[in-house]
């Protein structure tokens, strides 16, 4: 099975699952590795949840783990850092002085408001809040340099209260494509979501047309990841979503060790 190189655990502030139990997971799936890729949204807007990784007992943890499960499954350690323009030197700072195999970069916040809030979308359309939060994330991935795949780029779909009813690639293609130019020129990967379909969506995020238009623009760095935060989630859809990906195009998806891309047969 596909690797998963997105899972969060209890060190992240929106799951208490223990480490153990998403890696146990992951070996009864078959799958060879995978990548725990918990949370890191520092100077995120007040919420439910304290989105700041305890850095200190996560990385010695994980490097615990890594040698128990040596032999059974590669156990990849990530992070799945929070991109803001105004953290760019903070954030560079952060990715160089720790030892990760993999760095998630994703948008959750437009101007200090996090979609998964029915407030982000108090008093503006749809098409308003979407088109914003492309714009965000295309000036962060422009800036930002610290990180290896841009995760969900469709984030805020999940969460709309009309979801993906009036979205498409064509409806919004003259922000994605250069979200999609920017992560090829600068050798970023794509990230191929599938808690689109645990949101009810019936597509990862981003969805097929964006998946392949991203291999029509020459895109080759592909990763996959489940978001998931329960063991029921991790390796969630991905029989479905190799169909898809290679209905895209795609021959090869990427896992990351030491921060290097290495390709693997779909």
């Amino acid at each position: 099975m596909i690797a998963d190189l997105h899972i969060h655990t209890r060190f992240s502030g929106d799951s208490d699952t223990p480490v153990r139990a998403q890696i146990d997971r992951a070996v009864d799936l078959g799958m060879s590795e995978i990548c725990i890729t918990d949370h890191h949204d520092y100077d995120a807007p007040p919420g439910d949840c304290d989105f700041t990784l305890d850095i200190d007992a996560y990385l010695p943890y994980m490097k615990q783990i890594q040698a128990e499960y040596q032999g059974r499954i590669r156990v990849n350690i990530g992070i799945e850092l929070g991109l803001q323009c105004h953290l760019k030197k903070y954030l560079d700072q952060y990715a160089a002085s720790h030892s990760f195999d993999f760095i998630i970069g994703s948008s959750h916040f437009i101007d200090g408001m996090d979609p998964y809030y029915p407030t982000c979308f108090a008093d503006k359309t749809e098409r308003e809040v979407y088109e914003r939060f492309f714009e965000v994330t295309l000036k962060r991935i422009r800036e930002i340099e610290c990180y290896d795949s841009l995760g969900h780029l469709d984030y805020v779909v999940r969460y709309s209260p009309y979801r993906n009813r009036q979205y498409s690639y064509s409806a919004y293609q003259d922000y994605l494509d250069p979200i999609l130019k920017t992560l090829i020129s600068k050798g970023k990967g794509l990230e191929c979501n599938t808690g689109g379909y645990k949101y009810g969506l019936g597509h990862p995020n981003p969805n097929k047309e964006i998946l392949a238009r991203y291999r029509e623009l020459g895109g080759e760095i592909l990763t996959v990841g489940s978001d998931g935060h329960r063991p029921e989630y991790v390796g969630f859809e991905f029989e479905r979503a190799q169909i898809l990906l290679k209905e895209c195009g795609f021959d090869y998806y990427t896992v990351f060790r030491n921060r290097v891309p290495e390709f693997v047969a779909i």
